[in-house]
């Protein structure tokens, strides 16, 4: 069990550096809505097996998760569907970006993983079979919720119509996956339930706790079956990076997934569940200090799953 005073010190350090930290990256222009974020914002929760919760910074103001959602919107497809889910998706990690069509149509239009957007977008497509969109956003918003333990967790529609109207790489990606039988609905219908669930607003502390199932920390285990965390883990840790996720596992050695809003949720096995949000970006379309704020912790309490002895 982590010492309290040594990590609540860690945790406190960590958001003073960060505060102080000159280079910042990039927020993500392409998005209007997520351009005119402050760069200057920085927040970190820790949830410990226990039940303790050590934040500090920004981690109870809401942004946007963006494709952290994809998390969860896996794990409700892994629940519902199952191994068929990797008829239509790979498991392995990209060398290119996450909106890029090269891969897609290397592979003849099955995405490489649930991560990068065609990816993505190949889940939503499958959560939607035999559901309305609102059936199938109040379906991952209720998993959310449940993850969370808290009610108190929305989508911005303002946002989700943004990205509808300027998320054209997305848009190519879902053509191209019409154009392989790879996509069941409309284009549509699957990209505009996928902008409403990346469009889902979270704190830290909200995200923290929301990812205490995949850490083993809840003692419910009505949410997914172990086999399915171990296999949304596995996935994290190779390709929750997108193209630079082999450089994440290098530096922080943890399962996590990143947003395009800066944020970034992360999982001790057995010890931790880890939220960090810090809205600028490096040249993956990862948080920059959300990155490093995780490599601090990570080796200063030891918890890399790849530290032996």
């Amino acid at each position: 069990m982590p010492q309290t005073p040594r990590l609540d010190a860690l945790v406190r350090d960590i958001a003073e550096r960060m505060a102080a930290a000159e280079e910042r990256g990039r927020v993500a222009t392409y998005i209007p809505e997520l351009a005119c974020i402050d760069p200057a914002r920085f927040g970190i929760s820790v949830c410990l097996a226990d039940g303790r919760r050590i934040s500090a910074g920004d981690a109870t103001r809401p942004f946007s998760i963006q494709s952290v959602s994809k998390v969860f919107a896996l794990a409700v497809a892994l629940g519902r569907i199952g191994d068929g889910l990797w008829r239509r998706c790979g498991r392995e990690p990209s060398s290119n970006a996450f909106n890029s069509v090269v891969d897609l149509e290397l592979e003849g239009g099955k995405p490489r993983n649930p991560f990068v957007n065609a990816g993505a977008i190949v889940v939503t497509d499958a959560i939607l079979a035999g559901r309305t969109p609102k059936e199938a956003l109040a379906e991952m918003l209720g998993f959310v919720r449940a993850a969370a333990g808290d009610d108190d967790i929305y989508m911005d529609a303002g946002l989700a119509r943004s990205e509808n109207l300027t998320g054209h790489r997305n848009w190519s990606l879902a053509h191209f996956l019409k154009s392989t039988d790879n996509l069941l609905h409309d284009c549509e219908l699957t990209l505009g339930t996928y902008f409403h669930q990346c469009a889902i607003e979270m704190s830290c502390e909200q995200l923290a706790r929301a990812g205490r199932f995949l850490a083993g920390l809840r003692a419910e285990d009505d949410l997914i079956s172990r086999r399915n965390v171990r296999s949304i883990n596995a996935l994290m840790m190779t390709c929750g990076h997108y193209d630079g996720s082999g450089a994440f596992a290098y530096r922080v050695g943890l399962p996590g997934k990143s947003g395009v809003g800066g944020g970034i949720m992360a999982v001790v096995p057995g010890v931790a569940s880890i939220a960090v949000w810090s809205p600028g970006l490096d040249r993956y379309g990862n948080s920059l200090l959300g990155t490093q704020a995780l490599e601090a912790l990570s080796e200063g309490m030891g918890w890399s799953v790849f530290n032996v002895g």
